[in-house]
């Protein structure tokens, strides 16, 4: 089921990325929500996805994240590299949180993950490296 609300600044949630082009993300994949919640910018936000493909060259827009515990199948590493130069702003229709199973009831759980605040900034960091404004990683 669709996000219905912004989530909490990194927030861990699934991205269906399905209809986009190449080069551009296609499929579906962990992201970290980035944005607060805009007051007048309704049903989107702005993601950065992850991978658990180490890139080759790491550049400063790349950020190595520990996940323990790991979130459910299939995105179930414990090591994900943020890919801060693919930023996105994105429907809350694409968005989902990671499905953990059901509980005895039949009610489906979902694994609600924040990152850690001094990942946070590490990434917002990274976005700015990878938007090209390395001047401005000084003041974060």
């Amino acid at each position: 089921m669709a996000l219905q609300i912004h989530p909490e600044q990194g927030t861990i949630v699934i991205c269906d990325f399905k209809g986009l082009i190449q080069p551009e993300m296609n499929k579906r994949r962990p992201v970290i929500i980035l944005s607060p919640r805009l007051r007048k910018r309704q049903g989107l936000c702005s993601v950065v996805p992850l991978s658990t493909t180490k890139p080759n060259p790491v550049e400063a827009y790349h950020h190595r994240l520990h996940i323990k515990p790991t979130l459910p199948e299939p995105y179930n590493s414990e090591l994900c590299w943020v890919k801060a130069d693919m930023l996105y702003t994105v429907s809350f229709d694409r968005l989902y949180l990671p499905f953990k199973n059901k509980d005895g009831d039949g009610k489906r759980q979902y694994d609600i993950r924040i990152i850690d605040k001094s990942d946070l900034v590490m990434i917002q960091r990274c976005v700015l490296h990878g938007l090209g404004m390395t001047a401005l990683t000084d003041f974060l």
